[in-house]
């Protein structure tokens, strides 16, 4: 009942080479020279070459920092507060380069009928809505609502809430917002979980058009969601507050929970759209990382070359949660349209993953 009309993504003007990036986690975590190689080789292992902030310290030395301050140990280590500040001066504009990029050509701002921000980096209220609300000119009476914590699977959550009110209104122009700052929530203790997200994650954002099947606009059709929960991986995957930041767990299981589980939830996504997987030609994974992604290849029985986007995006991105998929999708419906033969379907089949252990999927076709 709805389709997708334009994609736009932004990042911050701070891109950060994963080499530097490693530096930085070098000295801060002040490790010994055996767990400096350690570091070394799993981000030699990434397939990350760089990574986006709106922080310009993880690449410049101690004396321009302009986050952390320049002591021993980082003392006074970054608050809460201070982090959600920072989310509060950066996440608005950075929304809008992504807004004007997706909007370009397409409507005006004032033709916006219904916003959906996204994010699980920041929170207040009033919030990130109503400052795009504001910034785009929006009617004060403009419907909005907004998806948080929910992590890296929260544009597909986003994009069902777009095709239920698309599907009731015929006239809506649905304008999702997808913004992650995830660099800011850097925290110094050398554990795994903090190990494994400082060499992950980036920040950006992306922003999505969502209208009813029949606007004239071309686009691609959302044609079937369908979601499950993984209980056995509850705990290897969690984002909670602290009083220094948002505190992430990543266990080094979530690629094999994946593997176990992603074979046969495809089976039922594509049943529930009624298609089988000969008929996928473009697959929209989200790269959570360089396992998930051969996770998924291995129990799918892809072809080598099937995630080459997908990992386009995070070698040149990092994980940036839920704008993520979106910057895969952005890129895939480009490759569709330029591919495009008459009375030919293309069909997309896209996957995240997020705390719970959850899986969304969705099925496109153009």
């Amino acid at each position: 009942m709805s389709k997708i009309i334009s994609i736009g993504t932004a990042v911050p003007a701070f891109r950060h080479r994963q080499q530097d990036i490693m530096q930085f986690m070098q000295a801060v975590y002040a490790l010994t020279e055996a767990d400096k190689r350690k570091i070394r080789f799993l981000y030699h292992q990434s397939d990350i070459d760089s990574r986006y902030s709106v922080i310009p310290d993880y690449s410049r030395p101690a004396a321009e920092w302009k986050f952390y301050p320049c002591t021993e140990n980082l003392e006074p280590f970054p608050s809460l507060e201070q982090r959600m500040t920072w989310y509060h001066k950066y996440a608005a504009p950075l929304s809008i380069h992504a807004v004007r990029d997706c909007l370009d050509g397409k409507i005006k701002q004032g033709d916006i009928t219904h916003l959906i921000t996204v994010s699980c980096t920041g929170m207040s209220a009033p919030g990130l809505d109503l400052q795009l609300l504001e910034l785009l000119q929006l009617p004060k009476h403009a419907w909005r609502s907004s998806v948080n914590f929910m992590g890296c699977y929260a544009a597909v959550h986003a994009l069902k809430i777009a095709d239920a009110l698309c599907a009731g209104d015929k006239k809506a122009k649905v304008l999702i917002v997808c913004t992650e700052l995830c660099t800011l929530h850097f925290q110094r203790q050398a554990s795994v979980d903090n190990i494994a997200s400082s060499l992950l994650f980036g920040d950006g954002s992306a922003a999505v058009l969502v209208t009813h099947a029949t606007d004239p606009h071309a686009g691609l059709h959302l044609d079937s969601f369908y979601a499950e929960v993984i209980p056995k991986g509850k705990q290897d995957m969690a984002w909670e507050l602290s009083s220094s930041g948002f505190l992430m767990t990543l266990s080094s299981y979530i690629p094999e929970l994946i593997g176990e589980d992603i074979g046969a939830l495809t089976g039922r996504a594509l049943k529930q759209a009624g298609i089988t997987p000969e008929q996928v030609t473009h697959w929209c994974i989200h790269p959570g990382g360089k396992k998930i992604l051969e996770a998924v290849t291995a129990s799918l029985s892809l072809k080598k070359d099937a995630l080459n986007t997908c990992a386009d995006v995070l070698r040149n991105y990092g994980n940036m949660s839920s704008p993520t998929l979106l910057f895969v999708l952005k890129k895939l419906m480009q490759q569709m349209t330029a591919t495009a033969q008459k009375d030919t379907r293309q069909t997309v089949f896209g996957v995240a993953f997020g705390p719970g252990l959850t899986m969304e999927t969705f099925v496109a076709s153009a």
